[in-house]
Formats: C-alpha cells, structure tokens, sequence
C-alpha cells in the first residue's frame, strides 16, 4: 500500500491549489478526483464554461447593438450556438489540461475514482469499473466541493427543468427561460441567453437580486438588465411548483398578496444556490461531523473533528466562492508544514459577471446599520468617466464605504465596466488598512475605469470629487 503525506480528495481549485502548495512545501502528495478531468466544477461545469458562454454571448450583443454606432456596418449577425458551445468546450479543455500539467510538474499522485476514509489514515478509492485500491495518508483535505440545489417538490429532470451545467450544454436558443433565483447563477446564464435572443424571467424569493450583496447593487442591476435585456422580474415571489407537458414548462408561484401567478416558458432553470457534496466519503467511519446544512464542521484551522483531517471550499461555511477554496488549500497546507498562515475573510471578493459586472470587498451598508458603526458614503457614477463614455459603459457606479472617524475603507461596492478586475485595488488597499483618503492621493492614469474608484474615495473625504 502506497503512503502519503497528504491525501486531498477532490480537484477542484481548493483541491489542486491545496495539492500544489502540499508538494511546494516537500509533502509526498496524492489527489483523488471522481471525475475523468481535473478542475472540478469550477472549470468543468462552472466559472470557466460560463464566463466563455458569457464572453461570446456580449460580442453577438455587441453586434446587433452597439457596432453601428461605432461605425462598423455588417450584415445582421446570427447565433450559431453549437459553435458557441463548442468554442467553450476548448475553453475547458485545455484548462484542464493545465491542470494536468501542473500536477505532472509537481509530482503529485493522482488517482481516478471515488476516495473514501476506511479509517483516518486509510483512504480506499472506488474506480469507475468497480475496483478498489487503498492508499495510507498522514493527513488528508476534503475538497470535495459542492452540487446545484433544488427546491422541496420540485423534481429537476434535466430536459426542460435543468440546471446550470445542462445550461451550459444547451443544444437550442431557448424562446423563454424562467431562472428560478436571481443569485449569481441565474443571472449570468440568464444574460447569455437574453443576449442572444432568449425571453428571460426570473423569479426571485426576496425583495432584491443577489441578496448577499449591497442592496444598492442589485437595485441597480435589475434596473440595467431591465433595460438592455428586457428581462422580467418576479419578485418577492414563493415558487409552488413546476410542472411540464411536452416542450412546455410552467412556473407556480405566490407573489406574496396570497395571488397565484403562473409563468409559461419551454426550460426552467433552478438557480437557487449550491449545497456541499459530502456523499460517499465514508465520514460516519472517522468521526467527522456534518452541521445542519451538511457541511463539514470545522475549527478555525480548517480542521475536523478528526485531527489528521482538514476540510476547505464549497463544503465548509462561508462563501462558495472558487479564489476562496483556493486561499483555505494555501492554509490549510503551509498549517500542516507548520507554519501560522493567515485569511481575512472579510477581505474576499465576491464578483458577477453579468454586464455591467458587480463586484464587492467587505462590509455593505446594511451590515454597517445592523452593528451601529458609524460610516461616510462617497460615491462615482460611470455616467461621468471618460472611458467609460468612450466604450459606451455608462450604467453603474462605484461606492466607497469609510469609517466616520478613522476614515478607514470598510467596503467597496462597484457594479459597471470591468469591475471584476478593478476590485483588486480595493482588496490590496484594504489589506494594508488604507483610508479613503490614501486612495484619493494615489495618482490614476487618465483616462481608465479605475479613476472612478479615486473619485468616489474623494466623494467619502468631504465631498471632495472632481467630476461630479
């Protein structure tokens, strides 16, 4: 039987961020994946695959709506969307064969086929015909992610009920498309498909879209994809039930007065959140606990209730967030090489990358009103940047949230062009405990989407903006 320091079981960016970090740090190093490709959901079924469909779908709008006014006359460009889908297909494949690469470069084991504990160090993996082997572990990392959640009754048949990763397969352009939650998920994939020529609704059970966010952003983005893509809103509405016949499906839902509202489309799409995937990890064998959601109980260490084992990403509290999978695999190995690592998950972005894309670090303005701290509110619309005005991204804006008295940065909210990028310079400055004053001194180059982080900084210190 081979013997490992490490074992992680499953290879998603947690996963193999862990397992690369384990080798770095001199740790014989094994990776267990279910699957016949690497990279989990992330890159399989999730942020690759969708951010390709994404892509492509806003060069087709792109084309229809905007190239006239640039200047560019084409004939009227059509969908081909097995292309479309073929093209992120490639995406795919060769991102996972980067992972490939990067585990043949670090010299990690990796195996094919379902990893369970027989006991803390004793790690059997299933293979696909049916044969087993056993390996022995030090230490191990589950990594095992997480899986699209339905709702109570609601059976997803993956023909006319789907979810996302049917979404990303989709062999026809839907004609109307009913996204059940207005999270991340359903907005995304649902702006694919309105971009392309799809009737979007969406059906959402709170007052607000993506409701772990600043209110403020969703507000606006419903306002945006109302506007650009003529999506409905159905919110505050309790789905009841979906039915289908034939190619037709049909939404019940309670719109909060006691009214019954049916919504009528051929696809249902369940975007109502993710749930940890702990199935067939034999954790009843080694004493690992469940919360009552079904996630892997864990310590501030990451570490179960069995000592040797740790637990990181989708399957432990906290955001379902890729990048913070990964920042818990770095942790969790340098903690078993010894060494005191750190993660402030206060400063982990959360992005959607819809358009215009939202992005956020830290504290909203609701969670500043609930704990009492007292804060300044600056603000920039993308109405008023020159870039923007040039690339015809006007919608959106930038709020910066700072603390009344010290004017430390507590949360940066920005929904408009390319904020997904422009993030980071929110999460560095916060990192080292900057002021809204230390943004506002730092010299931006002119003229870039970024400056709209500066003035909105300059807005929190005395309503001092200069372009507004």
């Amino acid at each position: 039987m081979e013997k490992f320091d490490v074992t992680i079981i499953g290879s998603g960016p947690g996963g193999y961020v862990a397992a690369i970090r384990c080798a770095q740090l001199g740790m014989k190093t094994a990776l267990i994946e279910k699957y016949p490709t690497l990279g989990g959901t992330c890159l399989n079924v999730g942020c690759i695959p969708s951010k390709a469909l994404l892509d492509s779908s806003e060069h087709f709008f792109n084309a229809v709506n905007h190239f006239e006014e640039h200047g560019i006359d084409i004939a009227a460009p059509k969908v081909n969307l097995k292309q479309m889908i073929e093209r992120k297909r490639g995406v795919v494949k060769m991102t996972c064969e980067g992972i490939n690469y990067l585990m043949k470069k670090n010299k990690i084991t990796v195996f094919t086929g379902v990893g369970s504990f027989e006991s803390k160090t004793i790690v059997n993996i299933t293979k696909a015909d049916g044969t087993k082997e056993q390996i022995e572990t030090v230490k191990a990392i589950i990594a095992t992610g997480s899986k699209p959640a339905s709702l109570p009754g609601i059976e997803v048949d993956k023909k006319r009920i789907i979810t996302s990763t049917e979404a990303l397969e989709m062999t026809e352009i839907p004609q109307h498309l009913i996204i059940i939650g207005g999270g991340v998920i359903g907005l995304e994939l649902g702006s694919v498909y309105a971009r392309i020529g799809s009737k979007v609704s969406v059906v959402e059970f709170m007052d607000r879209l993506i409701p772990g966010m600043d209110a403020s952003l969703g507000k606006e983005l419903q306002r945006v994809m109302k506007k650009d893509l003529k999506v409905d809103f159905f919110m505050k509405h309790k789905v009841e039930s979906v039915k289908t016949k034939g190619k037709e499906a049909t939404v019940t839902a309670d719109n909060g007065k006691g009214e019954k509202v049916e919504i009528k489309g051929d696809y249902v799409l369940m975007a109502v959140g993710r749930k940890p995937y702990t199935e067939g990890l034999g954790l009843e064998n080694i004493g690992v606990k469940l919360d009552a959601r079904g996630r892997v109980e864990v310590d501030a260490h990451l570490k179960t209730s069995a000592d040797n084992i740790y637990a990181i990403g989708d399957v432990v509290v906290g955001a379902m967030l890729a990048h913070k999978a990964e920042e818990e695999g770095v942790f969790v190995a340098e903690q078993i090489a010894g060494q005191k690592p750190h993660i402030d998950y206060n400063l982990i972005p959360g992005v959607v990358y819809t358009w215009p894309e939202v992005a956020a670090v830290g504290q909203t303005e609701e969670q500043l009103k609930e704990k009492g701290i007292k804060y300044k509110v600056g603000s920039f619309p993308f109405k008023a940047s020159g870039r923007a005005r040039a690339s015809m991204d006007t919608d959106g804006f930038v709020k910066v949230l700072a603390d009344e008295t010290t004017d430390e940065i507590l949360g940066v909210h920005m929904i408009g062009p390319r904020t997904a990028d422009m993030i980071a310079e929110a999460v560095v400055a916060m990192e080292f405990r900057a002021s809204a004053e230390d943004i506002s001194r730092i010299s931006h180059a002119h003229p870039t989407f970024t400056e709209s982080l500066k003035e909105a900084a300059l807005d929190a210190t005395g309503k001092r903006a200069l372009h507004i």
